[in-house]
């Protein structure tokens, strides 16, 4: 039997809010994988950079606006990628937003923007790629999450119940469209330095905070995340669906210290 392999060859994959942050480093892992590459953002402008690196890499990059929030937006977007490639294999649902307000703060708009875009964008964006991949007998859709999807914190609440919605919406799809070939999986990153929460990592007595709860001593790069993105757009998790997969150096095990610390 051939050991299963990482490689993507031929494969088109579409992740959407690949302007920047972890969603422009997905794209480009993809595409050092292999994979021809539809990428999406509000506006297509805001692609040029990621458009510009991957076309480096020799692969086919298509951008697109899109916008998570909008049903019109999502659908027209669908039909323009598959009509494009003529097959989508991969889709990474990583556009995302976040709101940090004590939950007595939170406004009607608040939650609203951060449910609509995390959650029912996930839905929709992937209601609309299906069909292709139905057709076709297989694909892999990769929802990303976050450490959230398991775990509450303070100042997240619209954050966190969107990012649990996306654990159960991946188990329902999974269910739902196993029987096509399609594997659907949530790849759910820890604390990562990311363009929306920067401001955290200006205070240093946090910094030291957070990573005395992570086993594994700091926050995340965005390296850590290739090994399990690559293993779930692959052949090699083809047994694999309906899981969320944490990749959080640890934190959700709710490391306390439970000895006193060593002296200095």
């Amino acid at each position: 039997m051939t050991p299963p392999t990482f490689d993507l060859t031929g494969k088109t994959a579409i992740v959407t809010g690949a302007s920047r942050g972890l969603g422009k480093g997905f794209a480009l892992t993809l595409a050092k994988a292999g994979c021809d590459l539809a990428i999406t953002a509000r506006s297509v402008e805001d692609l040029a950079g990621t458009v510009a690196e991957i076309e480096a890499l020799g692969r086919r990059v298509l951008p697109v606006a899109l916008d998570v929030r909008d049903y019109d937006s999502i659908r027209a977007a669908g039909a323009q990628i598959v009509k494009h490639f003529g097959k989508i294999d991969i889709l990474v649902n990583n556009a995302g937003c976040n709101r940090r307000k004590p939950a007595l703060e939170v406004s009607w708009d608040d939650w609203n923007t951060v449910l609509d875009t995390n959650l029912r964008g996930t839905f929709f964006v992937s209601q609309a790629i299906a069909p292709a991949m139905i057709a076709a007998g297989k694909g892999r859709i990769i929802n990303i999450g976050s450490v959230t999807c398991v775990a509450g914190y303070a100042g997240l609440a619209p954050y966190g119940a969107s990012r649990g919605g996306v654990k159960q919406l991946t188990m329902s799809l999974a269910s739902d469209w196993g029987p096509h070939g399609i594997t659907v999986n949530c790849l759910a990153p820890g604390w990562f330095k990311t363009a929306q929460n920067a401001v955290l990592y200006e205070n240093h007595d946090w910094v030291d905070y957070l990573c005395e709860r992570i086993p594994l001593g700091r926050p995340g790069q965005p390296g850590d995340l290739d090994g399990t993105l690559l293993f779930l757009a692959s052949e090699a998790s083809v047994y694999v669906t309906g899981q969320t997969i944490l990749v959080d150096g640890g934190i959700s095990v709710g490391q306390v210290r439970a000895l006193p610390a060593p002296a200095k």
